[in-house]
C-alpha cells in the first residue's frame, strides 16, 4: 500500500458527493440521530429490567435480553458492512433503521419474556447496521480533514447517551412504565428515517452481488458461538466457534467477494487496525466491566459511585476523539495511534499499583485510559478507511468495529477468570488483588498493541486505488 504520506497529501480516490452544505449537514444529522438511537438503547434498558422481570416473570432469563441484543448486533455488523459494498449503503441503512424500530415497538408490546427476547434479537440486528454504515457513509461524504471532526461528534453523542441513558431509563420506568424505555427510541428513529429518506445520498457503488454465502454463514455461526459461549461461560461453545471461524476464513480466502475484507487484510495497516481494536477493546471493556465492582467491593462506596467511576473513562475517550479530529490535519494517523497505545500502556501500569488507592485515584487514571482509547481507536479507524479500496470500505469499517466488540467480549470473560468468583464474593483485599491480575492482562494486551503500532513506522496512509475488474 502504497506508501503513506502526511494525511493531507493523499490523492482523492473518488470525488465526494456533490451536495450543498445544508443538504450534507441534514444528511449527517440524520446519521447522528441514528447513532444516538442505538447508543441510547444500549444503556437505557438496563435500569428497566428489574421491572420487566416483575411484570413478565422469567427471572432465570434475566440476562438473555442483554446477551441476545449484544450477540445479534455484533454478529450482524460485518454482514451489513459487506452487503453495503455490494447493494448500496443508503438502502441498507434505511432497512437497518426500520428493523430496529420494529424491534423496539415489539419489545414495548411484549407480554412474555420469550416475545421480548425475540424482539431484542430484531433490535440487535437493526443496531448492527447503524454504527458501521454511519461511519462508512461519513467517510464517503467528508474528506479526512473534516471527517475526523464529524466522527468525533459521533463519539460525543455516544458518550452523552451513555451518561443519560441509565437516568432516562430509570425516570421512564418510575414515572410511566418500563415499556416506555423501548418506545422512547421511536421518535429518534423516525426522525433519523425521515432525514435519511429526504437528504441522504447513495454513497456506495452497487454491483452484482457475489457474496460468499457459505463463508458468511460459517462466519456468522462461529461468531455467534464465540460471543454466546463467552456470555454464558460455555467454553465448549467458544472452542467450537473458533474452529468454525477458522473454516470461514479458509473459505473466504478463496472467494472473489468474501464477507471479510481479505484483500485489505493482506496489507499491514488494516491488519494493525483490526488487531489494535481487538486488543484495545479486550483491555478497555474487560476492565470497565469490573470497575463498578471495585468501587463497591473495595472502597466500600455505593451503587452511585459504582456507576460514576466509569464516567471519567467515557469523558476521556470523548474529549480525546475531539482532539484527534484536530490533530489529523497536521499529525500522521499512525503517530496518533502510537501515542494512544503508549498512554494505555503507562496507565494500565499505574493501575497495577493503585488497586488499594482511594477511588479518586482510579477515576483519574481511568480518565487517562479513556484518553488513550480516544487517540488509538479513532486514528486506527480513520487510517483503515483511508487505506481501503471503495469496494471494501463497508467491510473494513464494520470489520474494525467488529474486532473491537469481539475483543470486549473476550476481555470480560478472561478477566472474570483471572479475578475469580471467590474474590468477587469476598470483596476487600482479595477483590483488589483479583483486579490486579486483570490489570496485568490488560497491560499485556495494550503492550502488544503498542508494539504492533510501532511497526507502522514509515508506513503512510494513502487512499487505496480501486482495483480494476477483470475483463
Amino acid at each position: 500500500m502504497h506508501s503513506l504520506s502526511a494525511p493531507q497529501a493523499y490523492p482523492a480516490q473518488v470525488s465526494l458527493p456533490a451536495l450543498s452544505p445544508r443538504v450534507r449537514q441534514l444528511a449527517t444529522a440524520g446519521l447522528i440521530v441514528g447513532v444516538f438511537l442505538a447508543a441510547l438503547e444500549a444503556s437505557v434498558v438496563a435500569t428497566a429490567m428489574p421491572s420487566v422481570i416483575r411484570d413478565l416473570g422469567g427471572e432465570r432469563l434475566y440476562a438473555l435480553p442483554f446477551a441476545v441484543y449484544l450477540l445479534a448486533s455484533t454478529v450482524s455488523s460485518p454482514l451489513w458492512g459487506r452487503a453495503s459494498d455490494l447493494l448500496g449503503r443508503r438502502r441498507l441503512y434505511l432497512w437497518g433503521v426500520v428493523i430496529f424500530l420494529l424491534g423496539s415497538a415489539l419489545c414495548g408490546l411484549s407480554q412474555d419474556m420469550g416475545t421480548l427476547i425475540a424482539a431484542r434479537v430484531a433490535q440487535g440486528i437493526g443496531a448492527g447496521a447503524l454504527l458501521p454504515l454511519t461511519l462508512t457513509m461519513i467517510s464517503e461524504l467528508y474528506a479526512l480533514q473534516e471527517r475526523g471532526r464529524v466522527q468525533a461528534l459521533i463519539s460525543g453523542v455516544w458518550g452523552v447517551s451513555g451518561l443519560l441513558g441509565p437516568l432516562l431509563g430509570g425516570w421512564l420506568t418510575e414515572q410511566a412504565s418500563w415499556r416506555w424505555t423501548f418506545y422512547a427510541s421511536l421518535p429518534f428513529g423516525i426522525a433519523a428515517l425521515l432525514l435519511a429518506l429526504r437528504f441522504l445520498p447513495e454513497t456506495g457503488q452497487p454491483r452484482p452481488a457475489r457474496l460468499d454465502w457459505a463463508g458468511a454463514a460459517l462466519f456468522t455461526l462461529g461468531s455467534g458461538l464465540v460471543v454466546w459461549g463467552l456470555e454464558q461461560r460455555q467454553w465448549v461453545l467458544v472452542g467450537l466457534g473458533a474452529v468454525t471461524l477458522a473454516g470461514a476464513v479458509w473459505l473466504e480466502r478463496r472467494h472473489p467477494e468474501p464477507l471479510l475484507p481479505m484483500r485489505a487484510l493482506r496489507e499491514k495497516l488494516p491488519r494493525v487496525a483490526f488487531a489494535g481494536n481487538l486488543l484495545g477493546g479486550a483491555a478497555y471493556f474487560g476492565v470497565i466491566a469490573y470497575l463498578p465492582l471495585y468501587a463497591q467491593g473495595v472502597t466500600g462506596s455505593g451503587a452511585t459511585a459504582g456507576g460514576a467511576i466509569l464516567t471519567p473513562m467515557l469523558v476521556g475517550w470523548t474529549l480525546t476523539a475531539i482532539v484527534t479530529a484536530r490533530l489529523v490535519k497536521t499529525v500522521p494517523l499512525t503517530r496518533i495511534a502510537q501515542a494512544g497505545f503508549a498512554v494505555l500502556t503507562v496507565m494500565f501500569t499505574a493501575l497495577l499499583f493503585a488497586v488499594h488507592a482511594p477511588l479518586w485515584v482510579t477515576s483519574a487514571l481511568g480518565f487517562a485510559v479513556g484518553m488513550g482509547m480516544g487517540f488509538a481507536m479513532l486514528s486506527l479507524l480513520l487510517a483503515a478507511q483511508e487505506s481501503a479500496a471503495r469496494s471494501e470500505l463497508g467491510a473494513v469499517t464494520s470489520g474494525v468495529l467488529f474486532a473491537r466488540q469481539m475483543g470486549g467480549a473476550l476481555g470480560v470473560a478472561l478477566m472474570a477468570l483471572l479475578i475469580g468468583p471467590a474474590a468477587i464474593e469476598a470483596g476487600g483485599f482479595e477483590l483488589a488483588e483479583g483486579l490486579r491480575r486483570a490489570y496485568w492482562l490488560a497491560l499485556g494486551l495494550v503492550a502488544v498493541a503498542f508494539a504492533l503500532s510501532l511497526g507502522l513506522r514509515g508506513v503512510v496512509v494513502k487512499k487505496a486505488q480501486e482495483a480494476q475488474p477483470a475483463d
